[in-house]
């Protein structure tokens, strides 16, 4: 095409003045179609945007309509009517002014669509005005002061034969406008891909001579290149790129391979450390975890054990100085004295039996020896081993005869629980009163009640006295149930009972009290 006496830059020259004009005119055809697509796109957009609120008219009409129709079948009197439906209203009419917004800007924008298309959205503009005239006409009619329901009705019958045709219209109109200027946007779309097809033919025809003769073979071997860049962007490293040209290129090619050669063997080092490093992780942090477990297992088990246990030692060390003391001062019947001392030591004996069961077990849990037992045998052998404390601090206690009541469960550790209610109370209620202890059946459990007079706890503490370390909030609190309670409930529950609390008492404090605890205790009877 060009003579062998022009020189390359010459042609390179020629050849990007070439390229230019026909850049020039794709670029103002491109313009050029873009502004007309761009106006029809608008248009289709707004004419969805114009169904969107026909929508929601529709929806907001239909709304009117139930709510007026309940309304009147409701028999509501004019001024509630009013009320239900006013809102109703003032959505619609929000509605209907958008409407008219939006037409009024298609109005404007169908300039350049044509004066068919503008006049269509004047007669458009029509249809509105006379759905809006007739909504308005029903609304002052169901708003008016009349009750006359058949009138009422009439007034949404008349709305809803009325108002459906119209909307309906002015939908389809739209639906149909909007399928025009699709179908315009295809026909411009037709046009300008019929003109680019003309000019890319005319740009291909330029570019052929250079890109068969100069550009295709350099640029065939640089999307070799690029392709070799993105398999080492996704470490694949298996790259052969021809080296049978000495060219700049061909030598950027053998240095290519080389360099991904020496990746792929520092990849593959890289993967076998980093595949050991993440197994060795992961067994460290499994042992590490399995030993935290263990060692908050542990902690815990310890710190409940000396809890409950020191609490189980301090009662009888108690009640044997007590006695000791009692004996030191001479007291007229030593002979229970030490019969009171011997059955503490007795007790204590068996305490530290748990503990030695509790230090060779594994679960860290007090064993408990279930067999059928008297229950209010128990709740006397419990008064008798506080006898002496009682008495001490003025405490009269109110022990009905009652008959035998087998249960089921460990008598020692009821009959520890059941003293320790009574040392409560010997706490609470110290400056003198009574106790009051009762034994009896309750469907297939057997309660004993310990009930007193004293300050009693506060109901916001109840449901957290049986925590370990917690204390009721009243006056007693500097000396409340602490352990005690909590090693009771766990005691009680472990043998299939329960442990409640009631407090204040007004009418079931004893002797006339008006306040007062009551500590029932309930385990499951013995089988006949």
């Amino acid at each position: 095409m060009f003579s062998g006496k022009v020189s390359l830059k010459l042609k390179l020259g020629l050849g990007a003045v070439l390229l230019g004009c026909v850049a020039l005119l794709a670029t103002g055809m491109t313009v050029y179609g873009s502004d007309r697509l761009s106006a029809r796109i608008d248009a289709t957009i707004a004419a969805e945007r114009r169904l969107d609120r026909y929508a929601v008219l529709s929806t907001q009409i239909s709304s009117f309509i139930v709510v007026a129709a309940e309304a009147i079948q409701s028999g509501l009197p004019p001024e509630a009517r009013a009320d239900r439906l006013e809102n109703l209203s003032q959505n619609i009419r929000g509605t209907f002014s958008r409407i008219r917004a939006d037409l009024e800007t298609a109005v404007d924008q169908a300039r350049d669509l044509g004066l068919n298309e503008q006049s269509r959205r004047a007669t458009q503009s029509i249809g509105i005005a006379r759905m809006e005239a007739t909504f308005e006409t029903t609304r002052q009619g169901l708003m008016s002061d009349t009750n006359d329901r058949e009138k009422l009705v009439g007034f949404i019958d008349t709305f809803s034969v009325g108002f459906d045709p119209l909307l309906n219209s002015v939908i389809t109109d739209e639906i149909r406008a909007r399928d025009r200027i699709i179908a315009g946007v295809a026909d411009l779309r037709r046009s300008l891909t019929y003109t680019a097809l003309v000019i890319s033919l005319a740009t291909l025809l330029l570019l052929a001579a250079f890109y068969a003769g100069l550009i295709r073979p350099q640029f065939r071997r640089l999307d070799l290149l690029h392709e070799a860049a993105d398999q080492v962007g996704r470490e694949d490293f298996t790259i052969a790129l021809p080296e049978d040209q000495s060219d700049e290129i061909g030598r950027l090619f053998k240095r290519t391979n080389h360099m991904a050669q020496a990746l792929a063997h520092r990849k593959e080092q890289v993967d076998l450390e980093w595949a050991r490093l993440n197994e060795t992780i992961a067994e460290r942090t499994e042992e590490l975890r399995k030993a935290n477990d263990a060692l908050a297992k542990t902690d815990e088990d310890r710190r409940r054990f000396f809890a409950d246990i020191s609490h189980e030692l301090r009662t009888p060390l108690t009640v044997i100085l007590m006695e000791a003391q009692l004996g030191l001062k001479g007291t007229p019947e030593p002979d229970a004295a030490f019969e009171i001392i011997q059955n503490r030591a007795l007790r204590l004996n068996r305490r530290i039996d748990d503990l030695l069961r509790i230090a060779r077990s594994e679960t860290g849990q007090l064993e408990l020896d279930t067999a059928p037992f008297d229950l209010a045998e128990v709740m006397q052998e419990a008064v008798d081993d506080t006898r002496a404390e009682l008495s001490n601090a003025g405490i009269e206690v109110d022990l009905p005869r009652a008959p035998p009541l087998p249960v089921m469960g460990d008598r020692n550790w009821i009959r520890q629980v059941l003293t320790g209610l009574i040392q409560n109370t010997i706490r609470h209620a110290r400056s003198g009163g009574v106790l009051a202890l009762s034994c009896a059946a309750s469907g297939k459990m057997g309660c004993v009640s310990v009930a007193d007079r004293g300050p009693g706890i506060d109901p916001a503490d109840q449901a957290s006295i049986f925590e370990r370390f917690r204390q009721g909030q009243g006056p007693s609190k500097s000396e409340g149930f602490g352990i005690g309670l909590a090693l009771a409930k766990w005691v009680v529950e472990q043998q299939g009972g329960t442990i409640g609390i009631e407090s204040p008492l007004v009418d079931g404090a004893p002797a006339g009290g008006t306040t007062g605890t009551k500590v029932t205790l309930c385990i499951p009877r013995a089988a006949d």
